[in-house]
């Protein structure tokens, strides 16, 4: 007897009260995640995501409903409602009872992606006064000492913003040691263009001797280059900006199937501790100095 496979469960509308959660396929959960992962960097709240979701699916719904079938008590729902009305994705039809409307979820994305880069414009027009009010303030005097320090960077934008920074305020060299799994994604992520732009820096790459090392090394019109031998590939990724800070590589790019993970857990040592320069400094000096030059 020939088989079919199986379709994919899709539960059909019978409450309308029930959990909005119900009615999406089980297959779709990961992707609804996503939506709310997204919707969250844009600024919305976790209540207001699920208000704005159940709306999105059922078009349009009283607050009475929505309140019952999210589980959120009557007057917080009307509350979210009316933030969301305030952020354009959401809109109320005046007859009685009032009932409301989700905007497009394409058209609302838009909305929300504008409000961030107006925010982003007034915060930057603001940014100058901000500084002076600052300058402004009566400081204590205090005598200047350099102080070491430790910072640790979480996170990929941390990461990439820091060493970003680093490269764009050397004044004489960088000396930069990328292991092998780090290439790609510091290639990807633009960080080696500065390197090569900025001519009047002194800058040494050093990585491992592996064929997919190679070819993006190559990709890079570099003066300093050398290749050290692989059994060096257990050294984490570090970066000595004029031997006076280093960024140091904790936990690197995260891969998966040669493509880079959706959720890398990257973290680094950001430092001026002089002890720890001094050591990282000699062991780049070791490996350059044993290194093959191309």
């Amino acid at each position: 007897m020939e088989t079919f496979p199986e379709e994919p469960q899709q539960i059909t509308l019978q409450d309308e009260n029930i959990d909005y959660w119900t009615f999406i396929q089980k297959e779709s959960v990961k992707s609804i995640e996503e939506i709310e992962t997204i919707l969250q960097d844009l600024g919305l709240s976790k209540n207001e995501i699920q208000v704005y979701l159940y709306l999105a699916l059922y078009n349009e719904r009283k607050a009475s409903e929505i309140s019952k079938a999210l589980h959120l008590h009557r007057t917080n729902t009307y509350q979210i409602l009316r933030d969301l009305e305030k952020k354009g994705i959401v809109s109320s039809r005046l007859e009685k009872p009032l009932k409301f409307v989700a905007t497009p979820f394409e058209k609302a994305i838009d909305t929300l992606i504008e409000a961030k880069k107006l925010n982003l414009q007034t915060l930057e027009r603001k940014k100058k006064n901000l500084v002076n009010v600052w300058l402004s303030l009566p400081k204590p005097k205090i005598e200047s000492s350099q102080k070491e320090i430790f910072q640790i960077l979480e996170g990929e934008e941390q990461v990439t913003l820091k060493m970003a920074e680093a490269i764009q305020n050397a004044q004489n060299e960088i000396a930069l040691f990328i292991s092998e799994n780090d290439m790609v994604p510091f290639y990807n992520a633009g960080l080696l263009e500065p390197l090569q732009k900025n001519s009047s820096l002194d800058v040494k790459l050093l990585t491992d001797n592996s064929p997919k090392a190679r070819f993006f090394v190559e990709k890079l019109r570099l003066q300093n280059k050398r290749y050290a031998s692989t059994e060096i590939n257990s050294i984490p990724t570090f970066a000595l900006i004029d031997r006076s800070c280093l960024i140091f590589l904790i936990k690197c790019f995260a891969e998966k199937s040669g493509k880079r993970a959706a959720q890398p857990g990257i973290s680094a040592l950001w430092t001026n501790y002089e002890a720890f320069i001094k050591a990282l400094s000699a062991l780049f000096t070791q490996l350059w100095n044993g290194g093959n030059k191309t």
